[in-house]
C-alpha cells in the first residue's frame, strides 16, 4: 500500500526568539525521525514567530532568521522538513522552506497575503508567483501557507489538478469564537474538491492579544476528519495517509481531469523531486483521541487561560497581582490567572473604601479561600481623604461628581502598580468589553496594568464563563453571580445607574462594533432607539480611553485595537 507518514508539529513559538524557536523546531524534527515520518511540517513563520510585525523592517532580524534555517537544515537527514520562515531575495517573502538530507531543496512563497482584521501582510511581504508540487517518498505533495487555502480555486486546488495527492497547509491562524467550526467546514470542502488529503497545521499559544488554538486537522479526500490536534497546546500529530485511496477515488470521479484540461491560472507550476519512495516497513503508530472542546464557554475560557499564561511568561514575569473587588469580573480574572499560572503565582489585593459593602469583603475572602490564593487588604479611605484635603481649596466651590469617584479608582491603580514594582508581578486589569466599549472605566485607575485579560469578553459572556467554571470547579461564590454589578464608588451605586442593562447593551455593542450596523439599521431590526443612541455616543466618545488600555486576549470577531482602528480626533458623528 502506498502511504505517506506525515508529522505536524503544532508548536508554540515566541515572536523574535529565533534561537528558542530554532531549538524547538530541531527537537520536533528529532522526535519525528524516531517515529519514521517521511515529512514533518512546522507552522507559518515558525522561526520568527507570528506576527513579527515591524521586526521585519530590521535587516539583521531577517538575516538571523535565515541563519537559523541553515542550522535547522543540518538536522534533516532522511526526513523532509517544511518550515515557515522569512525568505529574502529582491524583496522579502512569507515562505516555507523544503529541506531534505541537509539541503534546501526549494522555497515556496505565500501567494495570498491577508490584509484585513489583525493582518498586515501586504505591509511587509511580496506576493509569491510559483506553485510547486513536490515528490516526496514517491508521493506528490502540494505545500501552501494559511490564506492560500481559503480560496476555492486557490493554490491547493491548482496543485491537486496537477497531481498533488496531499496538500500540506501551514498556518498561524488566530483564534476567534466559533471560527473553528467555519474552518473545519472549509477544510472538508477543500479536501473533497481537491480529491486530496489535506493536512492543516496550525500554531498554538499566545502572542500579545492573539491566541492560536492549534487544533490541526487531517482530512481525507472524501472530506472525513481522521485526526484533530489538541486545542491551545503543543503536540506532534503523526498519521499514515493511504494514497491508494486518492488514486481510486480519482478513477471513480474523473471530473478533475476535465477541470485540469480547461483550467487557467496565473501561477507557474513546477515539479520538484525531493526523495525516492520508501520501501522499509515502519513501526505501527498508536493514536490517542484528544478530548474535544464541547462548548463556547470552554473554548473561550481556554483561550483566555492560554493568552494570559503566554503574555505573562513570554514577557519575563512569573507572577501577577489583581485588584479584587468582590465583583464578578475580578473573580473571573483571578480564576483564569490561577489556571494559567498556578495559585502560588497569583496575589489579590482588596482595597475597600467607605462605599465598599461588607458583602464585597466577604466575597473577596470567600473567593480567595476557594482559589487558595493570598489576599492583602489595604483600606483606601485615609489615602482618598488626603487627596480631597490637598484638592479642597481648588474644589471648594464645586459639588462632588465623577471626579471623586475616579480618584478612588486611581488610588487603587497606584497601589497595584506599587505592588507590581516592588514584587515584580504583572498587574492584571479586570475590565470587560462591555465596559471598555462605552468607557465605563477609569483611565489611570482600574485601567492601569499590564494585561487586560477579559477586555474582549462581553459582560453577559463573563457571567456565562463563571457559571461554566463553577460546574467544573465551584470557585466563584454564588453571591458574586447573583448580586447586581456595581463599581461601589458612591453610596448605593449600580452599573445600571449609568448604563443600560448588560442584556440590552451587549447586543447593541455587537451590532455596532462587530457588524458595523447603523442606528437606523439597528432600530429597524427591533432595537429600542434610546439605548442604541446612548450606547453609540458613549462608544464613539471613548476611543481615547481604549487606545491607552493594556492589550488583552482577542476572542470576538472584532476586538478593539488592530481589528477596529478608529481615529481619536474624529468630527464625524453620524450614526
Amino acid at each position: 500500500m502506498k502511504t505517506l507518514r506525515v508529522a505536524l508539529a503544532q508548536i508554540n513559538p515566541t515572536v523574535g526568539d529565533i534561537k528558542g524557536n530554532t531549538e524547538k523546531i530541531i527537537d520536533y524534527i528529532e522526535r519525528s525521525k524516531t517515529l519514521c515520518a517521511d515529512i514533518v511540517a512546522f507552522p507559518e513563520l515558525a522561526i520568527t514567530g507570528y506576527p513579527p510585525e515591524d521586526l521585519l523592517l530590521k535587516p539583521g532580524f531577517i538575516r538571523d532568521n535565515v541563519k537559523a534555517l541553515q542550522e535547522i537544515q543540518k538536522h534533516t537527514q532522511e526526513i523532509t522538513t517544511i518550515v515557515g520562515f522569512v525568505d529574502i531575495k529582491e524583496d522579502i517573502y512569507n515562505a516555507a522552506a523544503i529541506l531534505h538530507n541537509y539541503n534546501l531543496c526549494d522555497v515556496y512563497h505565500k501567494l495570498y497575503l491577508p490584509n484585513y482584521g489583525v493582518f498586515d501582510e501586504i505591509r511587509y511581504f511580496k506576493q509569491g508567483s510559483g506553485l510547486p508540487i513536490y515528490e516526496v517518498a514517491g508521493c506528490k505533495v502540494g505545500v501552501s501557507i494559511c490564506e492560500d487555502i481559503w480560496y476555492p480555486e486557490g493554490p491547493p486546488y491548482t496543485q491537486a489538478l496537477h497531481g498533488a495527492e496531499v496538500i500540506i497547509n501551514i498556518n498561524a491562524s488566530p483564534y476567534g469564537l466559533n471560527k473553528f467550526k467555519m474552518k473545519e467546514a472549509m477544510l472538508k470542502t477543500r479536501a473533497f474538491d481537491c480529491r486530496s488529503f489535506v493536512a492543516y497545521l496550525n500554531m498554538a499559544g499566545g502572542q500579545d492579544e492573539l491566541v492560536f488554538d492549534g487544533r490541526s486537522l487531517i482530512v481525507t479526500p472524501k472530506g472525513d476528519i481522521i485526526m484533530t490536534g489538541a486545542a491551545f497546546s503543543e503536540e506532534l500529530i503523526v498519521a499514515d495517509l493511504d494514497l491508494e485511496s486518492v488514486f481510486h477515488l480519482r478513477l471513480q470521479d474523473p471530473r478533475n481531469r476535465q477541470r485540469a484540461a480547461h483550467s487557467e491560472n496565473n501561477f507557474e507550476i513546477r515539479h520538484v523531486f525531493i526523495s525516492d519512495a520508501e520501501v522499509a516497513s515502519k513501526p505501527a503508530l498508536t493514536y490517542s483521541q484528544k478530548p474535544q472542546i464541547d462548548s463556547e464557554e470552554a473554548e473561550v475560557y481556554s483561550a483566555l487561560v492560554t493568552g494570559t499564561r503566554d503574555y505573562v511568561q513570554k514577557n519575563g514575569f512569573n507572577s501577577v497581582v489583581i485588584g479584587l473587588s468582590g465583583g464578578i469580573d475580578s473573580s473571573l480574572v483571578a480564576a483564569i490567572a490561577v489556571d494559567a499560572l498556578g495559585k502560588e503565582n497569583v496575589r489579590g489585593v482588596f482595597m475597600p473604601s467607605m462605599f465598599t459593602s461588607d458583602e464585597s469583603g466577604a466575597d473577596v475572602n470567600d473567593l480567595a479561600r476557594r482559589l487558595d490564593i493570598s489576599v492583602d487588604e489595604i483600606p483606601i479611605a485615609d489615602i482618598f481623604n488626603s487627596y480631597l484635603n490637598s484638592l479642597g481649596s481648588f474644589f471648594k466651590d464645586k459639588p462632588r461628581d465623577i471626579t471623586e469617584e475616579n480618584l478612588q479608582a486611581r488610588v487603587r491603580g497606584n497601589l497595584l502598580m506599587a505592588f507590581s514594582n516592588k514584587f515584580g508581578s504583572m498587574v492584571l486589569t479586570t475590565g470587560n468589553k462591555s465596559e471598555m466599549s462605552v468607557g465605563y472605566a477609569t483611565l489611570y485607575g482600574d485601567m492601569a496594568g499590564g494585561f487586560a485579560v477579559i477586555k474582549d469578553v462581553p459582560k453577559v459572556m463573563v457571567y456565562r464563563l463563571c457559571v461554566w467554571k463553577n460546574k467544573n470547579s465551584a470557585v466563584i461564590p454564588e453571591s458574586v453571580l447573583t448580586k447586581p454589578p456595581t463599581a461601589e464608588l458612591r453610596a448605593n451605586q449600580k452599573d445600571t445607574d449609568s448604563l443600560p442593562p448588560y442584556e440590552t447593551l451587549d447586543p447593541i455593542i455587537e451590532a455596532y462594533i462587530e457588524n458595523d450596523m447603523s442606528f437606523e439599521e439597528m432600530t429597524t431590526h427591533g432595537f429600542v432607539a434610546e439605548p442604541v443612541r446612548r450606547a453609540i455616543s458613549l462608544i464613539d466618545r471613548s476611543e481615547y480611553k481604549r487606545r491607552q488600555s493594556p492589550p488583552g486576549v482577542k476572542i470576538t470577531g472584532r476586538a478593539f485595537g488592530k481589528d477596529r482602528r478608529f481615529p481619536i480626533t474624529n468630527g464625524y458623528h453620524g450614526v
